[in-house]
């Protein structure tokens, strides 16, 4: 038997058994999870569905594509790990690749684009002196037009969030799928923020 998204077996609300009034048509037939995994090389299977168009089935995926939302910037990153997955414990257990799952991926693109952006150090744990090339950041030769244009950003840009501030100083960001691996062949999100980080930090905590 293959697998069927129609809904004859199913019983009905009241528990009564539906008595099938056809046999199983071409446009519900359903096809088995891909069960992406995190792990390289990148393998995509390309599926043909009806009316010719495609699905990209993932299968191995290790780089991304995730947004900083309150930055307005997105950058490519190596997928480091499956933390948390509120549907199942066994997918963080196998590391599968699945949209809402809480992962870590990697912090540096986006420390070396905050530090050149506002030509600040970040993730530096106190008491320690600056390396370096973190010195070279400070210390690189600006024109007067875009030292001003620094001084205006560090004006106006919010405080960087201490939790955040405590993963880059990691070298690792926690984010949160919002593609289907499965269904487009890419894993692409976003890093959590604010009251949402939060609130899987809290998750995490109480899982250990």
């Amino acid at each position: 038997m293959g697998i069927s998204r129609d809904s004859f077996h199913k019983r009905s609300r009241t528990g009564a058994r539906r008595a099938p009034i056809r046999m199983k048509r071409k446009y519900e037939l359903g096809r088995p999870a891909s069960m992406t995994k995190l792990q390289g090389p990148k393998r995509v299977h390309v599926v043909r569905t009806m009316g010719g168009n495609k699905k990209f089935r993932a299968l191995r995926l290790e780089t991304g594509a995730f947004s900083w939302a309150s930055e307005g910037i997105s950058r490519p990153c190596r997928l480091i790990d499956v933390v948390y997955n509120a549907s199942n414990n066994e997918l963080v257990r196998t590391k599968t690749l699945v949209k809402n799952a809480i992962i870590q991926i990697d912090a540096a693109p986006f420390k070396t684009w905050y530090e050149n952006h506002y030509n600040t150090i970040i993730g530096k744990k106190k008491g320690r002196a600056n390396t370096e090339a973190e010195e070279a950041i400070l210390s690189k030769k600006r024109s007067d037009k875009v030292q001003r244009k620094i001084k205006a950003r560090n004006a106006a840009a919010p405080a960087l969030d201490a939790a955040l501030d405590e993963q880059f100083a990691t070298g690792r960001l926690y984010a949160c799928i919002s593609s289907r691996p499965g269904q487009v062949g890419r894993c692409d999100g976003y890093i959590l923020e604010g009251k949402e980080l939060q609130f899987y930090l809290r998750k995490l905590r109480a899982r250990r």
